[in-house]
């Protein structure tokens, strides 16, 4: 019976838009048992991702009230449920995806166990071929590699999404925790995932990272290029986060780099061009890029662009200016979604789900629980 509570969770989370899919090894339900307790998994089973509050998963699940409310707490607090709290209104919860979600939320409580498990589930989680047409994260300029005659959105600028939002916190990054958590991983700064808005709230309430200002966010950002990371925001103009990751420990980055065309895989407006009569050979280019995009001819940069992803770490620190960065034709861009929400929404139908009729049906048993749930 407990295991099956665990089959019908993993089956629950691959109908999420982000997926949980199956394997043969069963890794995926190894996983859960070492996140969810038989009780929370079967009450995760009652959540959809329309934020409900306590009252109508208690009727769902057939639970006390007061007992639903103290465990949905105690699963935010895990990383397992998100939850939206606002002032003078009861939290309402909703199911997070396996990733971007639970393991990003599972930041400081990682073991050796843990991380192994992941490590062997991240090939089935890292489906190109559906992150190409829908891809979670893009890849964005550090903003000292932008010249000021290229034309640039403001979704497109770190320091423009750091500067639109108030509320933001700084928390450890959960790839390279992950990689040094097995004694393996860069010695690449930790503190630099940066939330937003309500994303920023959940990481504060729950433990996970501390609020800082927009100069310190800003501060992050420098950083990041300084340590040669790669700067990944939410697929979403209005992003929830930025992530700034390495090859060595990212795990979407580790695994377009075993890509034969990372270009082709990764969301990025940009791609770097090298003016050969300017290089001065000094191969500082070479050690920058994470996708071993740059190679060295005669000592000149040669530049592989089915490798090249846009972040632009090459052209913030070449000496001699002879990088920078153009803007990929229109046909070759992804379109970025106005917000995190409708990415989401989009990846589930590239995976076949969240059709409309599946979402009809949610939003009405949603709407009949909680007119029920006054009774």
């Amino acid at each position: 019976m407990t295991e099956d509570v665990y089959r019908r969770l993993a089956r629950h989370l691959d109908d999420l838009p982000g997926g949980f899919p199956p394997t043969e090894s069963g890794v995926e339900l190894r996983i859960l048992r070492r996140l969810f307790t038989p009780d929370e998994a079967e009450l995760a089973l009652c959540l959809t991702v329309l934020p409900e509050e306590a009252r109508v998963v208690a009727r769902r699940a057939h639970l006390p009230l007061a007992e639903a409310e103290q465990r949905l707490q105690e699963m935010e607090a895990k990383g397992l449920i998100y939850a939206l709290h606002a002032p003078d209104a009861p939290p309402r919860y909703s199911a997070l995806h396996f990733v971007v979600g639970i393991w990003e939320f599972q930041v400081n409580r990682l073991t050796p166990e843990l991380v192994q498990d992941f490590d062997e589930y991240l090939p089935a989680l890292t489906a190109f071929d559906e992150w190409r047409k829908a891809p979670q994260l893009r890849t964005i300029p550090v903003g000292q590699s932008i010249p000021t005659n290229l034309e640039v959105m403001n979704y497109e600028q770190a320091e423009e999404l750091v500067r639109s939002h108030e509320r933001i916190v700084v928390a450890p990054c959960i790839c390279r925790q992950e990689r040094r958590t097995v004694g393996e991983g860069c010695k690449k700064p930790l503190e630099t995932c940066l939330s937003f808005g309500t994303a920023a709230d959940y990481y504060q309430r729950n433990g996970l990272g501390r609020p800082i200002t927009q100069e310190e966010a800003l501060n992050v950002l420098k950083l990041a290029n300084r340590a040669g990371l790669v700067l990944q925001p939410s697929n979403s103009q209005k992003a929830s986060f930025i992530c700034c990751c390495c090859g060595d420990c990212c795990g979407v980055l580790r695994s377009a780099r075993q890509h034969p065309q990372p270009a082709s895989v990764l969301a990025s407006a940009f791609f770097a061009k090298v003016e050969a009569a300017a290089c001065n050979g000094c191969g500082a280019c070479t050690r920058r890029c994470q996708m071993d995009a740059v190679t060295m001819v005669d000592n000149v940069a040669v530049l592989n662009l089915d490798r090249c992803i846009g972040c632009g770490l090459c052209v913030s620190t070449c000496p001699t200016k002879a990088l920078s960065l153009e803007r990929k034709p229109d046909a070759a861009q992804t379109a970025v979604p106005p917000n995190f929400t409708l990415a989401n929404f989009q990846r589930g139908r590239v995976r076949g789900k969240f059709k409309t009729t599946d979402m009809v049906m949610m939003v009405v048993r949603s709407k009949v629980d909680r007119l029920l749930a006054h009774e």
